[in-house]
């Protein structure tokens, strides 16, 4: 089978490798989309906190596909179902898992990175983690569930944002962007802040979605908050930006009483003054990965076409030449790349 496999720090090629075979309790996927995202670009580069990934190794973590073979003991699963992987898989056994805290277990291993990925024709996966999805969601747009799930989790359950709050995502990446179109789907008045290098997709795509949207190395972002806001402040924050300094311009721009949830996680370590922030007394959270419940609330909005995932996917990159998809996301020229195996 055709796999895109990484063979170095910015190396990738297209490989033929064996399709998996599929154990008694496992399902055997064929791959339809898979999606590049923000980690998988991390390790495309071997970034510090990548450097563990054993290469070579398949990459690929969110993607959608179909139940090509069901092992013997598998139950509720058959060939020809439309599905979806978690692919962070938790232990089940530590005291996160144990305290219904999946998302953040002790002991997690991550599909295309502890193991050969989806960037393939097939998977085998095990049937817990494995999601039906819904026959109005076609099965390019369920590639994109993983990141859906982790914006339903940062949204709906770590932050307090209600319909007719303003709030702010701070960074157009793929992530920052489902923040937002969630966000939109609960009736919230979103802006979203990005820099020169989002000036050329990232941002007129969200304008598009008819999300507002300010580059924030050309227009004074408090001035935006003061005009938006009312000279109030944002109810609620979003630093998606991954950025040490994420932080610090949120506390600058949330309302006192209002909340920073930080769902990127910063390059680099840095000093915040929380003196403003104990004043004001601002709520910040963090939100990391998501459960079950996320996934299933990603695939009921996208059903219910709350989120604009035509419009979010590029299908423009071939797999023939993945290195081109990497580097144009690294470059912000794309947002949400997809592969397309089938």
């Amino acid at each position: 089978m055709k796999a895109i496999v990484q063979t170095g720090p910015k190396s990738v090629e297209i490989q033929e490798r064996e399709r998996p075979t599929v154990a008694a309790d496992e399902v055997l996927v064929k791959v339809h989309t898979a999606g590049l995202c923000g980690s998988d670009a991390h390790a495309y580069k071997y970034d510090g906190g990548y450097e563990w990934i054993p290469i070579p190794r398949i990459m690929g973590h969110e993607y959608s596909g179909e139940v090509a073979a069901v092992g013997d003991d598998v139950e509720g699963f058959a060939e020809g179902d439309n599905v979806i992987e978690e692919p962070i898989h938790d232990c089940g056994h530590c005291f996160q898992c144990k305290n219904g805290q999946p998302n953040v277990c002790q002991n997690f291993s991550i599909t295309g990175m502890h193991r050969d990925g989806a960037y393939a024709e097939y998977v085998a996966v095990a049937p817990e983690h494995i999601h039906a999805v819904p026959d109005g969601v076609p099965l390019r747009h369920a590639a994109i569930t993983e990141p859906t799930s982790i914006a339903t989790r940062a949204v709906l359950d770590q932050s307090v944002t209600t319909p007719g709050d303003n709030v702010l995502v701070e960074g157009p990446g793929p992530i920052g962007v489902l923040v937002a179109a969630v966000a939109d789907s609960l009736g919230a008045n979103v802006v979203v802040s990005g820099l020169d290098q989002d000036a050329s997709y990232r941002l007129p795509l969200l304008d598009d979605l008819g999300i507002s949207t300010v580059n924030a190395q050309s227009v004074d972002l408090g001035e935006v908050t003061e005009r938006h806001t009312d000279g109030i402040g944002f109810d609620v924050v979003f630093d998606s930006t991954g950025h040490h300094s994420g932080i610090g311009t949120a506390n600058d721009h949330v309302r006192k009483g209002g909340q920073v949830v930080v769902v990127g996680i910063p390059n680099d370590t840095s000093q915040v003054t929380l003196t403003s922030t104990v004043r004001g007394e601002i709520d910040i959270n963090t939100s990391y990965g998501s459960t079950w419940t996320n996934f299933e609330q990603a695939l009921r909005l996208m059903e219910r076409g709350e989120i604009a995932v035509e419009e979010i996917l590029d299908t423009s990159y071939s797999v023939d030449d993945p290195s081109a998809a990497f580097e144009a996301f690294l470059a912000s020229e794309t947002c949400k790349p997809v592969f397309q195996f089938s």
